[in-house]
């Protein structure tokens, strides 16, 4: 059975690796939903943000291939109870529509939205929240005359507690060990 799963992908800043991850989904035919790339805390390191609609058996199978490539790190893949997340929409909608009686400040606190910008032509509308929250409001929006709407991919953190940093100081002290312990046996 289908679900969505949020993949949080740790990368070196190489060129190519978003090419080679949408690569992986297109040869499982996963469609991406959203995607964000961003800094992590980590310096050096970048983090990819990927929602998908799959089953448990291939979102598993794809995050194992991903932590095979080169520039990969860590590969993290979580249901939305295990996230805390955000998405931001933007909506620029015309003046003369929504300034008709108190329609405005109607949409702006029931939506819990605020005004980016005014014009005589159009106002701009910034609303944060999760995805139906956001398609909630442009829906309300459209009889005043959506002029343009834009939604960003999703950006999340984790509700678990260890971090990246936890997970590369493993990663360092494993490939300390295989060395070393390779170096003892050549001896």
């Amino acid at each position: 059975m289908k679900q969505e799963f949020t993949i949080s992908i740790f990368t070196e800043d190489h060129i190519g690796i978003l090419n080679q991850i949408t690569i992986i989904l297109t040869r499982r035919q996963i469609n991406i939903d959203s995607i964000t790339a961003s800094e992590s805390a980590v310096k050096g390191v970048h983090l990819l943000t990927i929602v998908v609609k799959t089953t448990n058996e291939l979102i598993q199978k794809v995050a194992r291939q991903m932590e095979k490539l080169v520039d990969v790190l860590k590969v993290f893949v979580h249901t939305s109870e295990h996230i805390i997340y955000q998405e931001i929409a933007l909506y620029k909608i015309t003046t003369k529509g929504l300034m008709s009686g108190n329609a405005i400040d109607h949409v702006v606190r029931t939506h819990h939205a605020r005004i980016l910008e005014v014009s005589p032509e159009f106002i701009v509308i910034e609303k944060t929240g999760h995805k139906s929250d956001i398609t909630d409001l442009l829906h309300h929006l459209q009889p005043y005359g959506v002029l343009q709407f834009v939604r960003s991919g999703r950006v999340a953190v984790t509700r678990q507690v260890k971090e990246l940093n936890s997970y590369l100081a493993e990663m360092d002290e494993a490939t300390r060990d295989r060395q070393y312990g390779s170096d003892s046996m050549n001896q």
